[in-house]
């Protein structure tokens, strides 16, 4: 598959010099990390997916034929790069095998350059059962999950019970301890007043995928190491947004997994040394997916106006996403959080539309005004918005390549944004395509 534009060159890559870098959502996820990283990956040896599962939906455009992602490396578009699931993602391997097929049934066959840790943890169809119980025994207080297994499978992981991509080396003994961990999530799944799995039909789902990607299997924290060793160039891709990072995110409105740096670290078997710059993805707008605390929400005909322009509807769920104008509190907390060094704007072309655009400066919290995100869930869903206005620029953008070219209040809002969270805007988006991108 052969991109429409060519390699961005070395300032493209970097914000600092530095030869690696670090794909981060700094909002509720969404934010169009799939494109980023499509877009930077073109100069890189390895990409690394370090954390969650297929909860996550990278969407990439190429040659007007548009990919959604969810658990292989956004970088497997290109043919150049290697492709890991670090550690610290947990494992469907119905899902995997779903999408290794979408992309070889389009005439792309990425398994030659494919790689799943050993270490990583493997999610089961008792996984699946209990995330949709858990959602059902909750009712009006469910979190909203994507009923994926993701937060079960991380929990078995904690409790020491889960099992690892290392056990499908003996596939035999691998399915005597998955009926062994089903027969007790049977138990757990009746006390929680829903149905118990069939052992055999629920292994008779599950075996061939996992016999299929026994082979991708290795120890990719030495491949890793070695790489490193070889000076080869690095891309490591985060899931989600880190506003749903598990201690940091709106608890308990969160993903399982820590979604920021130190997931980055934690799940790919490598350290802060190699990481290079953060890059953090910010949607000209917000949205969210979900139950939890939104500020910024529009529940109104402008929030369905900015839904139905962005086509702000989940890549991995379906459901329409909520939406709101740019909250810089959340923006300006991610980054401080995790050290970002540049920024890519995305989506800047959904206010083309726009006379003029609000921007979320401050909170108000029992009448003090505030410019960070309270712990307490309570207190962030009474907080009230301050917002200030900005022109908007009123004509369209998606033919735009230079910044030169931007209209001048395009520009005014990116600069306002700049001095508010003190990190460069380094690339802006002005349409879905992988060429449409403006690189300052």
């Amino acid at each position: 598959m052969s991109s429409s534009v060519s390699a961005p060159n070395s300032t493209t890559r970097s914000a600092t010099g530095a030869r690696n870098a670090v794909v981060l959502g700094l909002q509720w996820g969404d934010e169009g990390k799939g494109k980023v990283i499509d877009l930077l990956a073109a100069q890189t040896q390895v990409v690394v997916r370090c954390q969650g599962g297929a909860n996550a939906g990278h969407t990439v455009v190429v040659n007007g034929k548009k990919s959604v992602l969810h658990l292989l490396p956004s970088g497997i578009l290109h043919d150049g790069a290697r492709c890991i699931i670090g550690n610290g993602v947990v494992v469907d391997p119905l899902a995997l095998c779903a999408e290794l097929d979408e992309l070889i049934a389009g005439g792309y066959d990425p398994s030659s350059r494919l790689m799943v840790s050993d270490r990583a943890h493997l999610v089961l169809p008792c996984h699946k059962a209990l995330d949709a119980a858990f959602e059902n025994k909750k009712g009006d207080a469910k979190v909203g999950t994507t009923l994926r297994g993701i937060g079960p499978c991380y929990a078995d992981k904690v409790a020491r019970t889960g099992l690892r991509c290392s056990e499908l080396r003996d596939l035999p003994m691998f399915e005597k301890k998955l009926r062994a961990l089903l027969i007790q999530v049977n138990e757990y799944l009746v006390h929680l007043g829903a149905a118990a799995l069939d052992l055999d039909a629920a292994a008779k789902q599950i075996m061939p995928a996992c016999t299929r990607i026994a082979k991708f299997v290795a120890d990719t924290a030495s491949f890793l190491h070695e790489a490193a060793a070889a000076n080869q160039c690095f891309l490591f891709e985060g899931a989600q947004g880190v506003l749903l990072d598990i201690d940091y995110g709106t608890y308990p409105f969160v993903t399982s997994s820590n979604t920021g740096v130190g997931g980055i670290i934690a799940g790919s078997g490598l350290s802060h040394k190699q990481l290079g710059d953060i890059i953090g993805v910010v949607k000209a707008y917000s949205t969210r997916v979900g139950s939890g605390p939104f500020p910024v929400e529009l529940a109104n005909s402008k929030g369905d106006d900015i839904r139905k322009r962005g086509g702000e509807f989940g890549a991995t769920t379906g459901r329409p996403r909520r939406c709101g104008w740019l909250d810089l509190v959340a923006v300006r907390f991610s980054c401080r959080l995790n050290g970002v060094d540049a920024i890519a704007l995305t989506k800047l072309d959904i206010l083309d539309t726009e006379a003029s655009i609000p921007v979320c400066v401050a909170y108000e919290l029992d009448g003090k005004r505030i410019d960070t995100i309270p712990a307490r869930i309570d207190d962030l869903a009474k907080v009230k918005p301050i917002y200030e206005t900005l022109p908007g620029w009123q004509r369209p953008i998606s033919a735009i390549r230079t910044y030169a070219d931007l209209p001048p209040a395009a520009k005014s809002y990116i600069a306002y944004i700049e001095k508010h969270i003190g990190v460069p805007v380094r690339w802006i988006g002005t349409g879905p395509g992988r060429e449409e991108i403006v690189i300052r």
